[in-house]
């Protein structure tokens, strides 16, 4: 089980959680429960930060901000044992989690469960903090944004859990952000595969390693609502999928900012020297497009989309390079995205045709596209995105009672 920050956000939604991870003991499971820091606190220390520094050392920022989530856990664990059961809480490294040595966005090595296991089998409930965990430098390390999933997943993984369940604030993923689309659709079952997309695209209910991790072990998701007991999203496998509809879900992100390197020289290796040099500084690409020049000596460019919050650890890891090759960085940081995701799409002819005249009908412009066998992506003005996901989400007709099915992969969660 997992609980995110709104999930433990005060006193009573606190020991709201503390209640379920009980009901879940006393109906004969073992129970190892990952929380989250509560509410904002994660950003309230963020903040603590740059108010004492402009640039905080990353390590030094891991070991504030793991602090969240050890508190959410020592708290649960006293509410538990007020109801009757023992409870233990446990830090990152004391659970067995352990990452490489990249700071705040460490990736997980080894789950070394022993302890977990021991305390399960003396009859404890067994608290985790997400998030974080110890590195092979023996340093404390965060795994970014939405890193407690990875640990739920992970945990769930090591000790053969029947499944990882991600209590959150909303009833579990829909066809498109009911904040934008009001009548969107809860989907009963998505793919791993579909879900990937879906997270890599801009969809926030899961994070995107947590899902690679989970498909990767063949760990079974549960996303619901941490506010009643009603089933939520299951994320299984395509072989346990019954169907594939065309289109599952539009999903967008507005998080992303717009590199464009002007002045290339038009030469092999110089777009591997410079995804390589922004690999080394821990910066993920997203969409990328090079244009090849049409005259001989004439130079190229090349734009790519990166997390915004990346964006000054990209220029600052790119100034060599530009500066002896005389490449003009420029940046745009008012982009959005919007994707369709679907499994169906793979076998059916016309759908990016429909997305681009979509979004063309509705005067929005399309600034970089890119594609994969379920998934079409595009770049658009940022002020945009709510408009082209509405647009999208009507003409693949993604609302409506007959739109998403019901599925049942397997029958508790039916």
């Amino acid at each position: 089980m997992k609980f995110g920050g709104t999930s433990v956000a005060d006193a009573e939604r606190l020991k709201r959680a503390a209640k379920r991870i009980v009901e879940k003991r006393e109906a004969g499971h073992r129970v190892v429960a990952v929380l989250s820091a509560r509410g904002k606190e994660t950003d309230r220390l963020i903040a603590d930060a740059f108010e004492v520094s402009p640039s905080p050392d990353p390590r030094e920022m891991d070991m504030l901000l793991s602090t969240g989530e050890r508190v959410s856990c020592a708290l649960c664990a006293m509410a538990i044992n007020d109801l009757g059961h023992r409870a233990i809480s446990l830090t990152g490294s004391q659970a067995g989690i352990v990452t490489d040595t990249s700071h705040t966005k460490a990736r997980i090595l080894d789950v070394r469960a022993d302890r977990i296991t021991s305390a399960l089998d003396d009859d404890n409930i067994v608290l985790v903090a997400g998030f974080q965990g110890v590195s092979t430098a023996k340093d404390v390390t965060t795994l970014g944004r939405g890193g407690s999933d990875t640990t739920a997943v992970a945990l769930a993984a090591a000790v053969g859990a029947d499944v990882c369940e991600i209590y959150t604030d909303v009833a579990g993923v829909f066809s498109a952000d009911p904040r934008i689309v009001p009548d969107a659709r809860k989907l009963n079952v998505v793919s791993f595969d579909e879900m990937l997309e879906m997270s890599a695209s801009g969809a926030g209910v899961l994070q995107l390693r947590s899902v690679e991790y989970a498909r990767n072990h063949g760990v079974r998701i549960h996303c619901r609502s941490s506010f009643d007991d009603q089933p939520g999203t299951i994320v299984v496998s395509e072989e346990d999928t019954v169907e594939n509809p065309l289109i599952t879900a539009v999903t967008h992100s507005t998080g992303e900012a717009r590199v464009t390197l002007l002045g290339l020289p038009d030469h092999p290796g110089i777009a591997g020297r410079v995804t390589t040099t922004l690999a080394e500084a821990n910066v993920n690409i997203d969409m990328i497009i090079q244009n090849e020049p049409v005259t001989a000596d004439a130079k190229a460019d090349m734009s790519f989309t990166i997390p915004r919050e990346d964006l000054d650890t990209a220029k600052d890891a790119l100034a060599a390079l530009a500066a002896e090759h005389g490449i003009e960085i420029r940046t745009d940081e008012s982009m959005g995205k919007v994707s369709i995701v679907g499994a169906g799409m793979k076998s059916h002819p016309g759908v990016a045709a429909k997305v681009f005249t979509t979004l063309g009908e509705h005067e929005i412009n399309i600034e970089m596209i890119s594609t994969s066998p379920i998934r079409i992506s595009c770049v658009v003005p940022g002020d945009k995105v709510p408009d082209a996901v509405r647009a999208l989400h009507s003409a693949f007709e993604l609302s409506g009672p007959d739109t998403i099915r019901p599925e049942q992969p397997f029958g508790e969660f039916a």
